[in-house]
C-alpha cells in the first residue's frame, strides 16, 4: 500500500492503484436508470433542448470591447479595530488544540465535459490553465480528541450531497482511526468556481446542461478530498490557533445593489463606514492561522472573504478554481522556498463567504452594444430592453483572454492582504481560546416548515422553486432569450416559457401564494421525475473552536443575509458563553455554498425586488430566517458540557446510482500516418525574450484517459548550466503553464496538444524545454503512457 503523501499514475479501470482508488475502493459506482427512465430523460432532452441552455441559468457570454488594460484602485489595511493597542492580543498563545492539515488534486475531466457554474451547453472543457485541489483542515480537541471537525475547501462550484455521501462512505472505510469522522463533523465547502468541469452533482437540475452524471469526474472530487483528510489526519499535533481580520478593497462589488438597498436603511448604515466601505459588500478578510506548538511553525491559514469564482468569463473552456484558487496557490508558493516558520505542506484554504450578491468584476455592468452605456441599475438591462449585451467588467477586461488575466488580479488581491495580516498576526491577532472543540449537524426539511419570527407571528417555508429573473441570469453571466431582473410579476415573455413551465409541473395556487412575489418560472421541488431536481432536505452544520464558530451555509447568503445570520448566531453564542468564557466575544464567520446546494439566500426584502438572488431563493421569502431558526435551536450542541448529538434529520437521497449519463466515454485515440503519439507538430523557435510566451503542439491523446492525479500533463524544464542536467520548473499547478486539447479527426480519433508557457517578466535567462505527459487508448481498451519533449530553447 502506498504512503498517503505519495503520487499516483493509476490509470483509470486500469489495475495499477494509487491514493485516490484506495480511498474510493468501497464506493461502487453505476450510473444508470431504468430503461423507462432513461428513456424519459431521451424524450425530454429532444423536447426540451432549448430550455436546457435556459434552466440552470442560460449563461452566454459576449466577446468584450478589446483595448488598452483598465486597472481599478484597490488597496488594503489592518482593520479600524486592530489598533496599536491591540498588541497585548498576541501576549497569550491561547489554548491548545490538535490541528492538522492536507491538501490532494481534485481535477477531474479536462476536456468534453460540460463546465459547471454557468450552465452555459456550450461551455465544454478544451485544456487545464491549473490544477483543483482539496484543502483540509481538522481542528480536535487535545482533551477529548473524539472532539474535532474536518473543514474542506474545495476548487467546486460548491458542497454537493453526493460528493458528502461518498467522502463519508471513504472515511468509514479506512478502519477505527477515522471513525472519528461523520455527518455531525465533516463540512464540505467550495470556492465557488466557475471553471472546473461538471457532471458530479446528486441533483437533476444542475445535471441536465452537462448531459447527466460522470463517474470520473465525481470520483475526482470524492477521491481527491478523501485523500487530502488523511493527509491532515496524519498531520495532527498539539498546536495553537490565532485569529484576525483586515479590510480588502478592490475585489469585490455589490452585482444586486438596488436588491441590496431595500434593506431597511437603518440596517445598511451600521456598515457603512467610508466612502470605499459604503456596506455593500463585505470588505472583511478574516484569517486564522494555524501554529504548531513543537516548534512554533504555522502549518496553514484559512480566510473568509466574498466574492464570487466568475473571474473567468463564460467563454473560458480552460479548467482553473478562478480567483480563490489563484489566491491560495500564491500564498502557499510565497511560502515554499523558506522553511523558518513554515514547514513544506503548508496549506492556504481562501473559502467562501456570503457571496451571493458579490462580485469579482470591479468595473461594473456595461452594455456591450456600442453604445458605452452602464447597464440599467434596476434590472441589468441595455438599450433594448434585454440582458444579454449587459457584461460586467473585471479589471483587465479589454484583455482578450476570457478573464484570466483579471482573475489572476482578483486572485493577488486577495493574496496580497491575507500574507500581511499573517506576517502581523502575531501582534495583531486574537488566540483562540476555549475548553471544547464541538460540532453539530442536520438534515432539515425546507419544502413547508412553520416557524414563529421574533414577533411572534407565524411563517413557513415552501417547496423548492425558481422564478422568472432567474432565467435571466446576472451581469457576471447573463441569461438568454427575454427574461429579466427585478421581475416581480408574470413577465410579459413569450407565452412559450409559461407553456414549457407548466409542462414540467404546473404549481398549485397554495404553492404560488407561499412564494409571492416570486412568479414561479420552475417548479423544482415538486418534480421528482425520474428524480428530485433540487433539494428541498437541507444541511445545517456549526463548527466551533474556542470562542470561533463556523456557519456552514448550504446556499449562497447575500451580503445581508449572511450579516443577520453571522449576528444572531454571535448574540446567542455570546448569551449561552458557548466559548465556555462568558467574557469572550465570539468570532463569527459563514462559509459556502457547503454540503449540498440550495441556490441563494437572500433577505425577505431582497426578495421581494425578484432579481436573480431573490428569483433563486427557493423556498420562498422566509429562507433566511428559517435557516436562522434552525441553528439557533442547535446551538446548545456547542456547549463544552454537551455530550449528545442531535437526531440527524430526514436523509436527503443519494442519486449516485441511479443518476442518468449521456456523456460518451472515450473509445480510441489515434495519430496520423508514419507519425507517434507525443510527437511535436510544431516546435519551439531557438530564442525568445524574457517575458514572451512560448507554445509547442504536439500529437495528443485524449486526456480523459488519465486525470494524471497528484501528476502533470504539462511540464517546463530548465537545464543546469554546470552540468546540463534537467530540473522541472514548472508544471500543472503553475498559472503560467496551459495545457489545450484539440480534436482534429472524429472519425480517426486525432487530436493535438498545445501546451503554452506565459513565462513573464521574472523568469530567468537559460536553456528550456517542454514535456508533454499523455495516454493514448487502443481500440481494445488498453491505455499506454507516453511522453512528448519539444527542442530546446533560450531565454534572453
Amino acid at each position: 500500500m502506498e504512503s498517503i503523501n505519495s503520487r499516483s499514475s493509476s490509470l483509470p479501470n486500469s489495475s495499477k492503484t494509487g491514493p485516490h482508488d484506495l480511498a474510493l475502493a468501497p464506493l461502487k459506482l453505476r450510473t444508470q436508470g431504468s430503461p423507462k427512465a432513461r428513456r424519459w430523460f431521451r424524450d425530454f432532452i429532444a423536447a426540451f433542448s432549448t430550455i436546457t441552455i435556459l434552466i440552470f441559468l442560460g449563461y452566454t457570454t459576449a466577446e468584450h470591447i478589446f483595448g488598452d488594460r483598465s486597472r481599478s484602485t484597490w488597496f488594503w489595511r489592518l482593520h479600524d479595530s486592530q489598533s496599536e493597542n491591540d498588541g497585548q492580543k498576541g501576549s497569550s498563545r491561547g489554548s491548545q488544540y490538535l490541528l492538522g492539515v492536507g491538501k490532494a488534486d481534485i481535477t477531474g475531466p479536462v476536456v468534453e465535459i460540460n463546465m459547471m457554474g454557468y450552465a452555459d451547453m456550450k461551455q465544454v472543457g478544451s485544456g487545464l490553465r491549473q490544477r483543483l485541489y482539496s484543502r483540509a483542515f481538522i481542528v480536535g480537541d487535545v482533551e477529548h480528541p473524539d472532539d474535532r471537525f474536518v473543514y474542506l475547501v474545495l476548487d467546486t462550484q460548491s458542497g454537493d450531497t453526493a460528493v458528502r455521501y461518498g467522502i463519508l462512505e471513504g472515511l468509514a472505510s479506512l478502519g477505527s482511526a477515522y471513525s472519528v469522522y461523520g455527518q455531525h463533523n465533516v463540512a464540505v465547502t467550495g470556492t465557488h468556481s466557475h471553471s472546473g468541469p461538471g457532471a458530479w452533482l446528486n441533483y437533476l437540475l444542475p445535471q441536465i446542461t452537462s448531459k447527466g452524471f460522470d463517474k470520473q469526474s465525481y470520483r475526482a472530487i470524492v477521491g481527491g478530498a478523501i485523500l487530502s483528510i488523511q493527509r491532515a489526519h496524519a498531520s495532527l499535533q498539539p498546536g495553537y490557533l490565532t485569529v484576525g481580520s483586515t479590510k480588502v478593497f478592490g475585489a469585490n462589488i455589490n452585482r444586486s445593489l438596488y436588491a441590496y438597498l431595500a434593506n431597511p436603511e437603518a440596517e445598511r448604515t451600521k456598515y457603512n463606514i467610508s466612502a470605499e466601505d459604503d456596506g455593500s459588500v463585505e470588505k472583511d478578510l478574516t484569517l486564522l492561522k494555524f501554529q504548531r506548538a513543537s516548534d512554533g511553525k504555522n502549518i496553514g491559514v484559512l480566510t473568509w472573504l466574498p466574492t464570487h469564482g466568475t473571474s473567468m468569463l463564460g467563454n473560458n473552456t480552460l479548467i482553473s478554481g478562478d480567483n480563490k484558487g489563484v489566491a491560495a496557490d500564491l500564498f502557499e508558493k510565497s511560502l515554499s522556498k523558506t522553511h523558518d516558520t513554515a514547514p513544506e505542506g503548508f496549506v492556504a484554504g481562501f473559502s467562501q463567504a456570503n457571496v451571493g450578491d458579490t462580485s469579482p468584476n470591479v468595473l461594473g455592468a456595461w452594455c456591450e452594444d456600442g453604445s458605452g452605456k452602464e447597464c440599467s441599475f434596476r434590472n441589468s438591462t441595455c438599450s433594448d430592453g434585454k440582458s444579454q449585451q449587459c457584461h460586467a467588467r473585471g479589471p483587465f477586461f479589454r484583455t482578450k483572454d476570457n478573464g484570466a488575466s483579471s482573475c489572476f488580479e482578483i486572485g493577488k488581491r486577495q493574496f496580497e492582504p491575507a500574507r500581511a495580516l499573517y506576517d502581523s498576526i502575531d501582534l495583531k491577532g486574537t488566540p483562540i481560546a476555549g475548553p471544547s472543540v464541538k460540532s453539530f449537524h442536520i438534515f432539515h426539511d425546507m419544502s413547508n416548515f412553520s416557524f414563529p419570527l421574533a414577533n411572534g407571528s407565524y411563517v413557513q417555508t415552501c417547496p423548492a422553486a425558481l422564478g422568472y429573473s432567474f432565467a435571466a441570469g446576472t451581469s457576471d453571466g447573463p441569461g438568454a432569450f427575454d427574461f429579466t431582473q427585478n421581475d416581480p410579476n408574470a413577465p410579459n415573455a413569450s407565452p412559450v416559457w409559461r407553456v414549457v413551465s407548466g409542462a414540467l409541473k404546473e404549481p398549485s395556487e397554495d404553492q404560488k401564494r407561499c412564494h409571492f412575489p416570486k412568479p414561479i418560472l420552475l417548479d423544482v421541488g415538486e418534480i421528482t421525475s425520474p428524480y428530485m431536481w433540487t433539494p428541498n432536505v437541507v444541511d445545517v452544520q456549526v463548527l466551533r473552536v474556542g470562542q470561533f464558530v463556523i456557519i456552514v451555509s448550504p446556499g449562497e447568503a447575500t451580503t445581508m443575509a449572511g450579516r443577520r445570520w453571522k449576528e444572531a448566531v454571535h448574540e446567542e453564542a455570546k448569551l449561552l458563553a458557548l466559548s465556555g468564557q462568558s467574557i469572550t466575544d465570539p468570532v463569527v464567520v459563514l462559509g459556502g455554498p457547503a454540503n449540498s446546494y440550495t441556490h441563494y439566500i437572500a433577505t425577505e426584502e431582497e426578495y421581494g425586488i425578484q432579481r436573480y438572488e431573490g428569483a433563486s431563493t427557493l423556498y420562498g421569502p422566509h429562507t433566511l430566517n428559517a435557516y436562522i431558526n434552525r441553528t439557533l435551536a442547535y446551538l446548545p450542541y456547542l456547549l463544552p458540557s454537551s455530550s449528545s448529538r442531535p437526531a440527524p434529520g430526514p436523509l436527503p437521497p443519494n442519486n449516485v446510482n441511479r443518476s442518468l449519463s449521456f456523456i460518451t466515454g472515450v473509445v480510441y485515440d489515434g495519430v496520423p500516418m508514419f507519425k507517434e503519439f507525443g510527437e511535436v507538430k510544431s516546435d519551439v523557435e531557438p530564442s525568445y525574450p524574457i517575458g514572451s510566451t512560448i507554445s509547442t503542439t504536439f500529437h495528443g491523446a485524449n486526456p480523459r484517459n488519465n486525470l494524471r492525479l497528484e501528476k502533470t500533463y504539462a511540464a517546463i524544464e530548465k537545464a543546469d548550466p554546470g552540468t546540463g542536467r534537467w530540473a522541472r520548473i514548472r508544471d500543472d499547478s503553475d498559472w503560467s503553464l496551459i495545457f489545450n486539447w484539440k480534436r482534429t479527426n472524429e472519425i480517426l480519433g486525432q487530436s493535438e496538444v498545445r501546451i503554452d508557457w506565459e513565462s513573464g517578466d521574472s523568469a530567468q535567462a537559460g536553456k528550456y524545454r517542454m514535456k508533454y505527459y499523455g495516454d493514448s487508448k487502443a481500440l481494445g481498451g488498453t491505455i499506454t503512457a507516453f511522453e512528448g519533449t519539444s527542442g530546446t530553447f533560450v531565454l534572453i
